[in-house]
C-alpha cells in the first residue's frame, strides 16, 4: 500500500507561517538564555520593546534575499548597512580565514569549508574516496564524473567504450550556478580540454511525468558539524523541463528538454507557471504536491523520502572531515555558523535517486506565489532552528526589566552567554573524550550506555543545545542524529566523541524525551552546565586584523 510520511501530509501553508506569540521564547532549560522567535514574511510579529530593538542589529548585504529581509523586518530586527556590531548577517560565502573575525555573539549563514560539499568537483572526490573505502553500493549515487583537466587521460582511455554505447554527458563548470555553462554532449570533440570542467554521465532513463523530465530541489540545514546535526525541510521544489523528453541524439542541443534549471526554462515559450501551490501542473511543483501525485499512483513515498535522507547524510558525511578541519582552524565559538544547502536530485525510471550537485547559497527568490509558499516557511524555520540569542549588549538592570516584561523567572539571563558555546575542555573532559574515541573502541555497545554515565558540564551543554534545536525546528525535520542514524557513524574518518554522545542519548531518550529533558533540567537547575574551565592562552594571530578588515570591508560593505 502507498504511504506518505505524516510530516508531508499537510498541503496548507497556514501551519508553516504562524507568527509567534512572543519575540522571545524560553529554552527548555533553566539558566539558559531565551531565543529569538522569527515571524513570517507576510505579517508583522509581536511588539519589540525599544531597548531590545536597539540591540537587534542585522547587517544588510546586497545579496540578502528579499524573503529573508521581510522576515527579519517583521520580527523587529534593525536592518543596517553600516555597522560592525551586528548580531546576524545573511551574505555570500567567505574565505575561511575571515571567519576568525566573527565575534562570539555574531552568527553567519555559512560554514568554513562548505565548498567541500558545495563544489561539484570536491563533492565527487569525496564520494569517490568513500566508494574506495566502503563500496559503490553505499556511495555510488552520483553519476560517473570526470574532473577536467586532471581526469582527461582517464576519460580518453574509457571514451571508446562510451562512444560504442553512445553515452551522453553533461558538461558544466565546477563552481557554477543557475545553469550557467551547462551543455549536453556525446562527442569527444565537444569537450573543452584546457579549462576546469565537470564531465558527468547523463541519466538517460529519467522518470518522466507528462512526458517531461524533472529534478528535485531539497533544502538541508547543517547547524553543527561536530557534533553533526542535520535538518531536512519537509517541502521543496520539483522543477520540470519545458520540452517533452526524447533520448534521440539530435535533440541534445535543446537545453529546455534536457536541463531542468528554472534559470534556463523560464525563457522557453513552452514554460508554464504554476499559480496553484497545491496543483500538479505547470513546470514547477512543490515536493508535497509531487508526493501526492506519486502516492496516488502507488509509489511508496515514505521509502523514497528515506532514500533521499540517506543520500543527503552520506553526501554530508563524505565531506564532513574537511569541513570540520576548517571549522577547528577558523571558528572561535560553536554559536557562530550554520549552512543551508540546496541538494539537486533526479529520479530515474526505477525511482532510484541520483545526486546531481549540492549548492551553497541556494536561490531563495520568492517572487512567484509557489516559490514564496515553499521558501518563506523554510527561511523562518532555518532562523528559528539556528537559535539566535539577544546580543550581550544590555545592562543587568535592562535584562531584569525585560525578564519581567516577558514573564521570565527572576534572574533569567536574557542575553547570549558565551559559556554555552566554548570549544575548549577541562582536564577531566579531555580524559573522557579520549576514553570514548580510542581506536580500540569499535563496538557500539562499549559506549552506548557508559558514555551517559557521569555527564560532564560540556556534555550537558552539547545536549541542551541539541534539545532546544529539536524543539524549535518545525517545519524542518532533524535527520541526524536520530535513534537510527548510528549506522552512519562508520563513515566518519575518525570517531567523534559528540556524535557518540548524541547517538547514546537518542538511543536512550528518543522515545522518552520528557525523561531526558527532565534529567538535563536538573543539571541546569544547579548551574552545572555553566561550569567552564579556564580558557587556554590565546595565540596572537597575525591574520586577525587583516581577516577582520577583509570580512567587514570586502564581504559586507561590497556584498
Amino acid at each position: 500500500p502507498q504511504s506518505t510520511p505524516s510530516f508531508l501530509s499537510s498541503q496548507s501553508s497556514e501551519d508553516d507561517l504562524k507568527n509567534p506569540d512572543s519575540l522571545l521564547v524560553p529554552s527548555l532549560f533553566p539558566y539558559v538564555p531565551p531565543y529569538l522567535s522569527f515571524s513570517s514574511n507576510t505579517k508583522r510579529g509581536p511588539h519589540v520593546p525599544p531597548d531590545l530593538h536597539r540591540v537587534l542589529k542585522w547587517r544588510i548585504t546586497n545579496i540578502m534575499p528579499k524573503v529573508v529581509r521581510l522576515i527579519l523586518a517583521n520580527s523587529g530586527m534593525r536592518m543596517l548597512k553600516k555597522t560592525n556590531d551586528w548580531m546576524g548577517v545573511w551574505g555570500k560565502h567567505l574565505k575561511s580565514p575571515c571567519f576568525k573575525a566573527i565575534r562570539s555573539y555574531q552568527k553567519i549563514n555559512h560554514l568554513p569549508g562548505s565548498f567541500r560539499i558545495g563544489r561539484k568537483d570536491s563533492c565527487w572526490k569525496n564520494l569517490q574516496r568513500q566508494m574506495g573505502k566502503h563500496s559503490n553500493k553505499e556511495f555510488g549515487f552520483m553519476p560517473r564524473t570526470y574532473i577536467i583537466p586532471n581526469d582527461l587521460g582517464a576519460l580518453r582511455r574509457h571514451w571508446p567504450k562510451y562512444a560504442q554505447r553512445n553515452t551522453k554527458w553533461i558538461i558544466k563548470p565546477p563552481a557554477s550556478a543557475r545553469g550557467a555553462g551547462i551543455r549536453v554532449i556525446n562527442r569527444w570533440g565537444q569537450i573543452p580540454k584546457r579549462r576546469p570542467l565537470i564531465v558527468q554521465k547523463y541519466i538517460e532513463r529519467p522518470l518522466l511525468i507528462n512526458g517531461s523530465k524533472f529534478d528535485l530541489r531539497l533544502y538541508v540545514l547543517v547547524t553543527s558539524v561536530n557534533p553533526l546535526r542535520v535538518f531536512m525541510y519537509h517541502n521543496g521544489l520539483a522543477r520540470f523541463a519545458s520540452v517533452k523528453y526524447s533520448a534521440k541524439t539530435d535533440t541534445l542541443n535543446d537545453r529546455c528538454m534536457h536541463l531542468t534549471n528554472y534559470s534556463i526554462n523560464k525563457f522557453s515559450s513552452n514554460y508554464s507557471k504554476n499559480e496553484d501551490v497545491n496543483a500538479c501542473h505547470g513546470h514547477k511543483w512543490t515536493i508535497k504536491s509531487l508526493w501526492t501525485y506519486l502516492a496516488n499512483r502507488g509509489v511508496r513515498t515514505d521509502c523514497l523520502w528515506e532514500a533521499l535522507r540517506s543520500l543527503v547524510l552520506r553526501t554530508i558525511l563524505a565531506g564532513e572531515n574537511g569541513i570540520n578541519s576548517m571549522i577547528r582552524a577558523n571558528v572561535e565559538s560553536k554559536y557562530s555558523c550554520f549552512e543551508l544547502f540546496g541538494f539537486d536530485v533526479i529520479l530515474d525510471s526505477d525511482l532510484v535517486p541520483w545526486l546531481l550537485e549540492v549548492n551553497i547559497s541556494p536561490s531563495l527568490h520568492s517572487e512567484l506565489p509557489l516559490d514564496a509558499h515553499v521558501k518563506a516557511p523554510l527561511v523562518q524555520g532555518v532562523l528559528n532552528t539556528a537559535l539566535y540569542n539577544v546580543p550581550p549588549k544590555l545592562s543587568l538592570d535592562k535584562q531584569k526589566e525585560l525578564a519581567a516584561e516577558f514573564s521570565f523567572p527572576p534572574g533569567t539571563q536574557m542575553c547570549y552567554d558565551k559559556r554555552l558555546y566554548i570549544n575548549y575542555l577541562s582536564r577531566e573532559e579531555k580524559i573522557k573524550h579520549n576514553t570514548f574515541t580510542r581506536k580500540s573502541m569499535e563496538d557500539r555497545n562499549e559506549y552506548v550506555d557508559a558514555i551517559l554515565n557521569n555527564l560532564t558540564p560540556d556534555d550537558v551543554r552539547c545536549l541542551i543545545i541539541a534539545e532546544d534545536e529539536l524543539a524549535r525546528c518545525a517545519p524542518l525535520e532533524r535527520i541526524f542524529p536520530t535513534d537510527q542514524t548510528h549506522k552512519y557513524l562508520k563513515y566518519n574518518d575518525t570517531p567523534r566523541y559528540y556524535n557518540r554522545l548524541l547517538d547514546a542519548w537518542e538511543s536512550r531518550y528518543a522515545n522518552n524525551r520528557t525523561e531526558g529533558i527532565a534529567l538535563l533540567r536538573d543539571y541546569c537547575q544547579n548551574k552545572y552546565h555553566l561550569q567552564v574551565p579556564t580558557p587556554p592562552a590565546k595565540k596572537v594571530r597575525s591574520l586577525f586584523i587583516n581577516s577582520a578588515e577583509a570580512f567587514h570591508k570586502t564581504h559586507l560593505n561590497e556584498s
